[in-house]
């Protein structure tokens, strides 16, 4: 007997945390999308699938409105993806439905980059020192200040996301320069700390004196340097854009946007694409090639030299 459709979306996202090792963020994402498509269709079985239901459920997803404004381009894909994937799991247990592959992805324009200047960036970095000196050393202000500076340098240092950075447990070896992180998709990779980073990380942990498990941790002042609850994503951004502002940096500052500051500092001092995409933990140098568009110094050359040479 065939499974019912709620049945085969439960295997479905099951699959996809264990077989497949997607996140539980992920998993979460997956859910919401495929539901919300079921739900848009009215759908009771996987045979009722069809592509003109698809195609009434992206004109729909393009036409709406939230918070934000016209749901952009990308997150309208992320849906299609997350259907396109139960329809190949679908097709794998051998379930009548739509062929996956009648789907097709929006087409969307090429990624805008947050990037910030030098400047910016050291007056980022240097933000919390600055900080730490006005509060003076009252309460856990130190130790925060100290933590804060420890995740800008370990951000840079590294090129980690944000979710890695937050995964990270205090038995971290400072003895060497070096250690390995799990990313996007279960896959590990290594990752290098500069004598920046190590001896920022260095000293909030010296400073911490404790043996919670999480390497970066919140302090709520109320409960005076007891609360180890481990930094949430959100948490962390909340600070990066704290100390953004603090620095006079008036756009959109983000643990991202530090990430992005890593890997054009690499291609801009010479690193070769494929060895950046290792650093960074990108699935397809596609996903990479974003990047060299403000980093091709080689282009910037030839257009100085040669342009314009004919005129008065």
């Amino acid at each position: 007997m065939t499974a019912n459709l709620k049945d085969l979306k439960t295997q479905f996202l099951e699959y996809m945390e264990i077989e497949k090792g997607r996140s539980v963020k992920t998993v979460e994402n997956y859910d919401r999308y495929i539901s919300r498509f079921l739900n848009f269709g009215k759908v009771q079985a996987p045979g009722a699938i069809t592509e003109s239901m698809v195609r009434e459920f992206r004109i729909q997803l393009n036409r709406s409105h939230g918070v934000a404004g016209t749901m952009k381009k990308n997150t309208q894909n992320y849906h299609l993806i997350a259907l396109r994937a139960f329809l190949k799991f679908l097709r794998k247990r051998d379930v009548i439905s739509l062929n996956p592959e009648r789907i097709e992805l929006a087409k969307t324009s090429p990624r805008d980059l947050d990037l910030i200047t030098s400047d910016e960036l050291n007056r980022l970095m240097t933000a919390p020192t600055k900080a730490s000196a006005t509060a003076g050393k009252s309460g856990n202000s130190e130790l925060m200040y100290l933590r804060d500076t420890a995740i800008l340098e370990l951000l840079f240092s590294t090129g980690l996301r944000v979710s890695e950075l937050c995964n990270l447990n205090q038995d971290l070896d400072l003895s060497r320069d070096e250690f390995s992180v799990r990313g996007k998709g279960d896959k590990v990779r290594v990752v290098f700390l500069s004598a920046s980073a190590k001896k920022a990380v260095s000293e909030y942990i010296k400073k911490r004196g404790d043996f919670g498990e999480a390497l970066f941790v919140g302090y709520g002042k109320a409960k005076k340097g007891k609360d180890l609850s481990r930094l949430t994503p959100r948490s962390v951004e909340r600070i990066v854009k704290s100390h953004a502002i603090k620095a006079g940096i008036t756009r959109k500052v983000s643990p991202h946007t530090i990430r992005h500051s890593f890997a054009t500092d690499l291609l801009q001092n010479g690193a070769d694409l494929r060895s950046v995409q290792a650093l960074l933990g990108h699935a397809n140098i596609s996903t990479t090639q974003i990047y060299t568009h403000v980093t091709d110094k080689h282009l910037h050359d030839v257009h100085r030299a040669f342009h314009g040479k004919r005129r008065g």
